[in-house]
C-alpha cells in the first residue's frame, strides 16, 4: 500500500461529513479533487470503504475502522509538528472549538489571553446551537465545546466557567407592576422560542414542564439575535440569557420582568470527550483556562452579579 497523508485527510473528512461535496468545502478542495483522492485511497483496499446508494454516501463497517486508525495517524503527525515547533521555541497549531450561539458573548473573553500569549496558534470557532456542538464533539471534530447544559448521552469532562442567568424579558413598552409576577403569567404571554436543539429552548421547556404551565408559543426563531429583535419590536416575550442582552437592558430597549423563581441559573462550561487525548495546544489551553478563569470572570463578567 502507498497511501498519502493527504488521502488520509480526505478520507477522514468524507467519513465525518458523509458527503464528498461537504468534505470538499471544508477542505477547500474541488469536488472532483476529493473524488479522485477518495478513489485512489479506496483502490488500495480489496474491501469497500464506502458505498453509494441512490445519491447517498454510506461508510462501511470496515471503512469506519480504517477511518478511526487514520484519525489516530493524523493526530500523531500533528503531534510531531507540535513537538518540532516546540523545540524551535514556537508554540503553534490549531485550536478547534464549537460554541452555542449565545456562547459567542462568553467564549472570546476566555480565548483572548491565550491567543495573545501564543500568536502562532490558529483558532477555528464554530458558532451553532447545542445540538450542533454535541455533534461536533461526538464526531471528534473539535477539541472543546461551550454549552450551558451537559449532554445526556455523551460521556464528557467539563470545566465550569461562570453562571448563566436567564430572565423573562419584554419590550420597553411593557408596564411593570409593583410586585413580582406569579409563574401563571406565562399562560397569558405570547412567548418567543428558540429552535429545537437550542439550549435556551431546553431550559425554557424544562422550566415550563416543572411548573406545569401551558404556554402560548407565538414565534419560533433560529438565533438569539432574532429573538432579541422580535422582543424589542413588541412581538412577544422570551426567556433569554442575561449575557446576550446587556446593552439592550442598559439602553432601555429591553426590560427584565420580575417573576417568582427567576433568574433560572445554569452554568457555562467547557466540555470535551472523556478519555480524549488532547493535542498539545488543547492541553495548554485547558491549563490556561483553569489558571485564568477567575480573573476573566472578575474583569469581564462582574456586572452579571448586580442583576
Amino acid at each position: 500500500m502507498n497511501y498519502t497523508l493527504h488521502q488520509l485527510q480526505v478520507f477522514v473528512k468524507v467519513v465525518q461529513t458523509k458527503s464528498i461535496t461537504k468534505a470538499a468545502n471544508e477542505l477547500f478542495l474541488t469536488q472532483p479533487g476529493v473524488s479522485i483522492q477518495l478513489k485512489n485511497f479506496q483502490d488500495q483496499f480489496e474491501i469497500p470503504l464506502t458505498e453509494v446508494v441512490g445519491r447517498q454516501l454510506y461508510v462501511t463497517e470496515f471503512g469506519n475502522e480504517i477511518a478511526a486508525i487514520a484519525t489516530e495517524i493524523l493526530q500523531q503527525v500533528q503531534a510531531i509538528d507540535y513537538k518540532t515547533a516546540a523545540f524551535k521555541g514556537i508554540f503553534s497549531g490549531r485550536l478547534r472549538i464549537a460554541v452555542v450561539s449565545t456562547g459567542k458573548y462568553v467564549m472570546p473573553y476566555f480565548l483572548s489571553g491565550f491567543l495573545k500569549q501564543h500568536p502562532q496558534i490558529e483558532l477555528t470557532m464554530d458558532v451553532t446551537n447545542k445540538a450542533g456542538v454535541i455533534k461536533s464533539i461526538e464526531e471528534n471534530r473539535v477539541d472543546f465545546g461551550l454549552v450551558s447544559i451537559l449532554p445526556e448521552k455523551l460521556n464528557v469532562e467539563e470545566e465550569k466557567l461562570l453562571e448563566n442567568k436567564l430572565y423573562l424579558v419584554g419590550a420597553r413598552s411593557h408596564i411593570l407592576p409593583m410586585e413580582k409576577y406569579k409563574k401563571q403569567i406565562f399562560s397569558q404571554l405570547p412567548m418567543i422560542y428558540r429552535e429545537q436543539g437550542s439550549a435556551t429552548r431546553s431550559i425554557m421547556e424544562g422550566f415550563f414542564d416543572r411548573s406545569k404551565i401551558i404556554v402560548n408559543k407565538k414565534i419560533e426563531l433560529t438565533s438569539n439575535e432574532a429573538v432579541k429583535q422580535a422582543v424589542i419590536a413588541g412581538l412577544g416575550y422570551s426567556i433569554m440569557p442575561l449575557i446576550g442582552i446587556r446593552n439592550e437592558i442598559k439602553n432601555g430597549e429591553l426590560q427584565i420582568l420580575p417573576i417568582e423563581g427567576f433568574p433560572i441559573v445554569s452554568q457555562w462550561r467547557l466540555i470535551w470527550l472523556r478519555n480524549k487525548k488532547l493535542s498539545p495546544v488543547a492541553a495548554a489551553y485547558l491549563t490556561h483556562v483553569r489558571q485564568s478563569k477567575n480573573e476573566v470572570v472578575a474583569a469581564s463578567f462582574s456586572w452579571t452579579l448586580a442583576l
